[in-house]
């Protein structure tokens, strides 16, 4: 059976038949690494993968979630506890942040089904949020822009469950196209399209290190990045320059830091401009400048992921990788010639069992589009 059969049957016996099926996809960041919380630029798309929700309002006006990936058990969803350090806190958290923010939405009966990998640093988490986001809206008869959309997803996780995320995951997951990256400014949530060469293809190997973006690094260096911005007198990242750098106000942390920060943003202006020339060998050299960025400066990669984006690197038909995520584990993106991907992915794991002696997975994505419902 597939992944939306499944889930179908397994909500009509936990709550009977009626329910509506909705998907939100998970997400590759093709770069634009840790700027999105200094409010700077990232490009994101959103991918074939993606976490499904079948949902009806509930009889009883009481809401209710099982997930078919957590053992299918159901339980009550009810904000006003507070979190519970459980996997249905991203759930409770949408109600709370539509709560909060005035709206009253209907109680309903949720099922998950996802085929996201989780801890992978392909935002499993925002897929789960915006799915049910548009379930959830779209039962209380709410219509809302996609940039509130996004918001209100987005303090399901930072504001109820506690991750100090910025919006990008959200944004992509509610807003993707088919066949398109988006150019994302994280300050003004404006997004050009950019379209991605018939002859590229993206591939996502899993490094086997999960990662939680609760444990601590993150939030670490999103306090640098506060605490570089004060110390060269701007609010954010963003307004900083790599003159103002120059002029010795920081520590040799805070300063690598800073200009992973500024020289990645520059790095997805250059990535627009390379994939609109259909110049997938720039796009590559651009993607590994953003790792070593992200391992010599930021500070976020792991000998894992290094070794796994070296290893990509030499492959044939890829053309560039890089970590992608919140870092410390997660996955590795490749940009593959389409034709040679899967052979591409299948050499690269094999490389890797050769010498860490272990096998992870991988997988080569479509790009696709947003969040919606899926029609009978």
């Amino acid at each position: 059976m597939s992944l939306s059969s499944d889930l179908v049957q397994a909500f009509g016996q936990r709550f009977g038949a009626g329910g509506r099926l909705f998907r939100a996809p998970g997400r590759i960041n093709i770069i634009g690494e840790h700027t999105d919380y200094s409010e700077g630029f990232v490009m994101p798309a959103a991918i074939d993968r993606a976490c499904l929700c079948a949902a009806a309002p509930s009889p009883d006006g009481v809401s209710r979630i099982f997930s078919l990936n957590r053992g299918g058990d159901v339980c009550e969803l009810d904000p006003a506890r507070g979190p519970q350090n459980d996997w249905s806190d991203y759930a409770a958290g949408v109600f709370s942040a539509l709560q909060t923010a005035g709206v009253s939405p209907v109680a309903c009966h949720i099922g998950l089904s996802s085929n996201v990998p989780e801890g992978a640093g392909v935002s499993s988490s925002a897929a789960l949020e915006v799915s049910v986001l548009t379930a959830v809206l779209a039962l209380s008869g709410i219509d809302a822009p996609r940039q509130q959309r996004a918001a209100w997803a987005r303090s399901a996780e930072a504001d109820f469950v506690g991750v100090p995320c910025g919006i990008m995951d959200q944004f992509i997951s509610v807003s993707g196209l088919a066949g398109c990256a988006l150019v994302l400014d994280c300050r003004t949530l404006e997004a050009r399209i950019a379209p991605i060469p018939e002859h590229a293809a993206f591939a996502v190997i899993d490094s086997g290190v999960r990662h939680q973006l609760t444990d601590g690094g993150y939030a670490q260096r999103r306090a640098e990045c506060e605490d570089a911005a004060r110390l060269l007198n701007v609010r954010v990242l963003r307004d900083a320059d790599l003159i103002s750098l120059a002029e010795g106000k920081l520590s040799d942390t805070l300063h690598r830091r800073a200009r992973h920060v500024i020289t990645e943003s520059q790095r997805v202006a250059l990535t627009a401009t390379a994939l609109s020339q259909g110049d997938l060998s720039e796009v590559g050299c651009l993607m590994n400048a953003s790792h070593h960025s992200l391992q010599n400066d930021f500070a976020v990669t792991c000998p894992e992921t290094d070794q796994l984006a070296d290893l990509a690197r030499r492959t044939p038909g890829v053309y560039g990788a890089r970590q992608m995520g919140g870092g410390f584990g997660g996955a590795v993106l490749a940009l593959c010639d389409r034709e040679r991907a899967e052979t591409a992915v299948e050499s690269i794991l094999e490389d890797q069992e050769r010498l860490a002696g272990r096998r992870t997975e991988g997988f080569v994505c479509t790009v696709g589009a947003g969040a919606g419902e899926i029609m009978p």
